[in-house]
């Protein structure tokens, strides 16, 4: 059985002229063979698989051929060129800095630089992935590069220049390698193609490349992993199946449902996706591509960034004239923030579906699409909203005049008789107007009640203490924001008081973090039915406490719902102690009380901390 040769070796480069995409390196590599104006040593840089190590071994075997031809590539027949491609030359030597990159091993490459060529000009040096020398190699190596013998020439390769030494780059030409473009990636794959007898369509070369995004190796060994799955005949379906890549089907329907306002077909085919085994990251990523290269097809001057092939193109530029710019700017900047929180996110697929739902709300009748301005994160409602029920018996019919209007809704409310404005605390004569809420409720009641205040029926909404004061800057009447309260005041005990003033110095700001956590610290008792007393050490603690009586007192009585709460701030007597006990002081009352306990800690060698 014939040994096999992959495709990245068997085709590999031997001229200049052969490499692909590298134009401009190529040339000006020819030119200073031609001209006799060759560096003592080079880099030559760039991503991997774009043709570095190929070059340098071209490079490498022109300048010791004996007889270059015109356009200056070596010619294969004299002995210099002979012996390079057997594999037996002597002028050229190669180094792998990745299992090499001792001192040790640089010195061992100084000491054969003295020696000259046998046969040819100059003896050559190429150091693959020069970046995984050492720091001690490269200072070793320094002297040698920038003042080498007459006949010895370096080039140095590697995929990441920024870790090399500024001062080994100081002393080398640089020549950054650009990764290889899809059509160029195409047409060489298109030659190996014809000439292993295989038939390809241009969309399935198509996808390689982009697969191998700009790296003609990678192109190549997806290109023989394709061939073996389809057996000679590479066809659109079998790579996308093959190399599980998403079709472009797929992007173009969901591009329609999003135009057409259609969430729930959307969520469908976005669940026939991951159904498939592909990644919502994936998926993601594909449509923000697909946007991008609608649109690029809007404009013919920008038709060139589109990388994809002949007969897709004109689908591209069929939809991107029914999308509006409008909506594929805001439409792509939600999916890059999806793509950038897919990471962080505990729900991936309800991020993704949220995503989508966004977008497919961008052109909804209503939204304001003609600014390019980032979108906002809003979802709308997508299902019917089902009928509103009917009013039962004996309660005042709800208008829509008297619900945008709180006037409208109080001689409703007179004629019951049993309900009254809520005066609000603040005493603002503008807001002495019932809200809607406040007449139902009082409708439904016919005699007073006090009900007692119970921890299981708190309310859930808690307002900062610090919002009051932004609502009254801005104009608005606290109490029209604040739910409304009833028409008596609720009874409350101790540890009511106690919990809403630990709920208190937990919303407090962060500027106010001492005197939250010295409010958590503590124990307000009750002197009466609604004046509760804070007991604290100085002077100026009871300053600070007695500046925050008017929001804390309000906030109590929100909470507590009742308006005659009264806060006082009162200093601890000489003998009172106020402060929190610690673990040592507790232990020690305790044993006063129950002297067991001490002869329990003697008895097993205990000890506090």
């Amino acid at each position: 059985m014939e040994n096999y040769i992959v495709s990245a070796r068997k085709y590999r480069p031997s001229t200049f002229e052969s490499v692909v995409g590298q134009r401009a390196l190529t040339t000006t590599l020819k030119n200073a063979i031609a001209t006799g104006k060759l560096a003592h040593a080079y880099l030559f840089c760039g991503p991997r698989g774009v043709g570095k190590t190929t070059c340098a071994r071209i490079f490498a075997k022109t300048i010791n051929c004996m007889n270059p031809t015109a356009d200056g590539e070596a010619c294969n027949q004299c002995e210099s060129c002979t012996a390079f491609n057997e594999q037996r030359s002597y002028n050229i030597h190669e180094l792998d800095a990745a299992s090499n990159n001792s001192v040790d091993d640089i010195r061992q490459l100084v000491e054969q630089v003295r020696i000259p060529p046998q046969i040819g000009k100059y003896k050559v040096y190429i150091i693959d992935e020069v970046h995984m020398l050492s720091a001690s190699a490269f200072n070793a190596f320094l002297k040698t590069l920038e003042e080498p013998p007459r006949h010895a020439i370096f080039i140095l390769a590697t995929t990441e220049k920024h870790k090399i030494l500024p001062t080994i780059l100081s002393r080398c030409q640089i020549y950054d390698f650009s990764r290889i473009g899809v059509e160029d990636t195409v047409a060489h794959l298109a030659y190996v193609a014809s000439k292993e007898g295989i038939t390809a369509e241009p969309e399935a070369l198509n996808v390689i490349a982009l697969k191998a995004d700009g790296g003609m190796r990678d192109a190549l060994s997806i290109f023989d992993q394709v061939v073996s799955f389809t057996g000679g005949h590479i066809t659109y379906k079998s790579v996308i199946e093959n190399l599980n890549v998403l079709d472009y089907e797929y992007y173009f329907k969901l591009t329609d449902f999003f135009l057409d306002n259609k969430v729930g077909d959307a969520l469908l085919l976005l669940n026939d996706v991951l159904n498939k085994g592909f990644d919502g990251s994936h998926f993601i990523t594909g449509l923000s591509s697909h946007l991008r290269d609608l649109l690029v097809s809007k404009d013919t001057v920008t038709l060139p960034l589109l990388e994809v092939g002949a007969s897709i193109r004109e689908r591209y530029q069929a939809q991107a004239q029914k999308c509006p710019l409008p909506f594929l700017y805001r439409a792509m900047k939600l999916c890059n923030d999806c793509d950038l929180n897919y990471r962080a996110s505990k729900n991936k697929r309800l991020l993704v579906e949220l995503t989508l739902i966004q977008v497919a709300q961008l052109t909804a009748e209503g939204d304001d699409v003609s600014s390019g301005r980032s979108p906002k994160q809003v979802i709308k409602p997508i299902f019917t909203q089902p009928a509103a029920p009917q009013q039962q018996a004996g309660s005042a019919p709800h208008h829509p005049q008297a619900a945008s209007t709180p006037a409208a809704a109080q001689p409703a409310a007179q004629t019951t008789g049993t309900s009254k404005p809520v005066v609000p605390p603040t005493g603002n004569a503008a807001a002495t107007h019932t809200t809607p809420t406040a007449v139902l409720m009082a409708q439904g009641k016919e005699e007073k009640k006090i009900p007692v205040m119970k921890m299981s029926g708190l309310g859930v909404s808690i307002k900062r203490p610090h919002v009051e004061e932004e609502q009254k800057k801005n104009g608005t009447p606290t109490a029209v924001l604040q739910t409304a309260q009833p028409e008596e005041d609720f009874i409350f005990n101790e540890r009511d008081v106690n919990y809403y003033w630990q709920e208190y110095a937990g919303r407090m700001p962060i500027e106010q973090v001492a005197i939250a956590k010295r409010m958590q610290n503590m124990h307000v008792a009750l002197l009466n039915a609604t004046t509760f007393e804070a007991v604290v050490d100085n002077e100026i603690i009871a300053k600070e406490f007695t500046a925050l009586i008017p929001t804390l007192q309000e906030y109590m009585r929100v909470r507590l719902k009742n308006r005659k709460v009264t806060m006082t701030v009162r200093v601890s007597a000489p003998a009172e102690k106020v402060r929190a006990y610690g673990r040592v002081e507790k232990f020690q009352m305790m044993a006063q009380k129950n002297s067991a306990l001490m002869e329990l800690k003697n008895e097993f060698g205990l000890e506090l901390y």
